[in-house]
């Protein structure tokens, strides 16, 4: 009976002091860590929809991403086809052609809206559009002359919101004035927008202006539908992302806004510049800009938890390598907690980080977790020596992850070196331990 308790016994002191299988324990505890991981990333995706969602409500009713096509020149001409019974019926069809020129000039404010916790920026454009058509030249489609519907002809602008019309528009089309109305005749183009009555005589050229204040949120874009398009625009908002299909040829982005410059001709757009019945596709080329808030919490929330393996593993690989070196024990239980003290941190950061930004949320939840793991682990071991070093330790690597989170462009370099230079470092200190026997020996020499 003696003979078999002390065979448990050992049995026992064996797996207590196994490298190995303290490895895979420490291991296995790192990766269900990620669980809990995920659910924080599930935690920062779902604030970031409460965050859409307030965009949305205000947006809604001020006016959202607006986008400007046109204006297009819809000039109607009728055809007489025969029906299914052989009876004659006269259709309406249109022929679109687009402007020779077409120029656009604006300035755009701003203001900032707070719905909770959240802030929603909107814009006022006050936009001068004018330029050119020539006249329509029907003889590329084979339509009779006398089935045109000249004075019939209507100028169409494609808006996607038409709350966001503030005032009355107007147009002048050569000596000519009319109101814009919504409700386009045709789909053809548009199917939401304003048109006006341009009626068309035997001149050559015809001149068009109007004045559009437009209001919307986030993203102000324009169609390049002129066979030469230029846009210029201003604003005192100092964090402008210009986007889409063409960049400014000019733009000048300070502290006291932006102005910038598209000049677009038309052999750069898949758009031709004169056709007969319906037209999709129009809005997929886009040029514009969107007034940005410079700093988004959740995504940077959210690059930070792509890191907690890293973080994770590089913590529990400090308190392994400190048993072997101190011969002091941890309990799996005691990695357990560090670790959830891990995740916690994300926690109190995306909480934090709503309500003070990013860069203070992150400093005093890495303090908080750095110092409660410290005290924590440092009961364990009672060392002086492993608490300075291990704070030494957490302040590198969170000043480290804070750093690659700051550097976007650079972040996959930085953080390789990083890495590279961790290994070396736990390469270097354990070159002289004797693993198969770092269990029996009672000290290891590192030097």
């Amino acid at each position: 009976m003696e003979e078999q308790l002390k065979k448990t016994d050992l049995l026992k002191r064996k797996i207590k002091n196994s490298v190995t299988l303290k490895a895979a324990i420490i291991t296995i505890v790192a990766l269900m860590l990620l669980i809990p991981t995920s659910f924080v990333e599930d935690i920062i995706r779902e604030r970031e929809s409460y965050k859409n969602e307030a965009i949305y409500e205000v947006s809604s009713k001020w006016g959202g991403s607006q986008t400007i096509a046109g204006p297009i020149l819809s000039v109607p001409y009728q055809v007489v086809e025969k029906t299914l019974n052989d009876q004659l019926e006269t259709y309406t069809y249109y022929a679109h052609f687009t402007p020779k020129e077409l120029r656009t000039d604006g300035d755009i404010s701003t203001e900032t809206r707070h719905r909770g916790i959240y802030d929603i920026v909107l814009y006022n454009a006050g936009l001068s559009i004018s330029g050119t058509f020539d006249r329509p030249d029907f003889t590329a489609f084979n339509i009779r002359p006398d089935s045109i519907l000249w004075d019939e002809a209507i100028l169409s602008i494609g808006i996607p919101d038409l709350t966001g019309i503030s005032q009355e528009v107007n147009l002048k089309w050569n000596n000519q004035t009319a109101g814009f109305k919504s409700g386009i005749p045709t789909e053809d183009v548009f199917y939401s927008g304003i048109f006006a009555p341009a009626p068309l005589n035997d001149q050559d050229k015809y001149s068009f202006h109007f004045n559009l204040d437009l209001r919307g949120s986030n993203r102000l874009a324009f169609v390049p539908v002129g066979q030469y398009t230029e846009v210029n625009v201003r604003s005192p908002w100092k964090d402008p992302s210009f986007d889409g299909d063409f960049l400014p040829h000019e733009r000048t982005v300070t502290d006291e806004g932006f102005n910038s410059q598209w000049k677009v001709f038309d052999l750069n757009r898949n758009i031709p510049n004169q056709w007969t019945g319906s037209r999709e596709g129009l809005f997929e080329h886009t040029f514009g800009v969107r007034l940005l808030i410079p700093v988004d919490e959740y995504q940077k929330n959210l690059r930070s938890t792509k890191y907690a393996l890293l973080i994770i593993a590089l913590t529990f690989l400090t308190f392994f390598l400190s048993e072997i070196i101190i011969k002091k024990q941890i309990h799996p239980f005691q990695y357990i907690f560090a670790g959830l003290a891990l995740v916690v941190f994300y926690i109190m950061m995306v909480s934090m980080s709503e309500h003070f930004g990013f860069d203070i949320a992150y400093i005093v939840s890495a303090i908080l977790t750095g110092v409660l793991i410290v005290v924590y682990i440092s009961a364990a071991f009672r060392n002086n020596k492993f608490t300075l070093a291990l704070s030494a330790f957490f302040t590198i690597v969170y000043s480290f992850i804070y750093v690659i989170l700051q550097l976007q462009d650079f972040s996959l370099l930085v953080g390789s070196l990083g890495l590279f230079i961790a290994l070396a470092t736990t390469m270097y200190l354990t070159r002289n331990i004797d693993w198969y026997n770092v269990g029996k020996r009672p000290s290891v020499d590192l030097s």
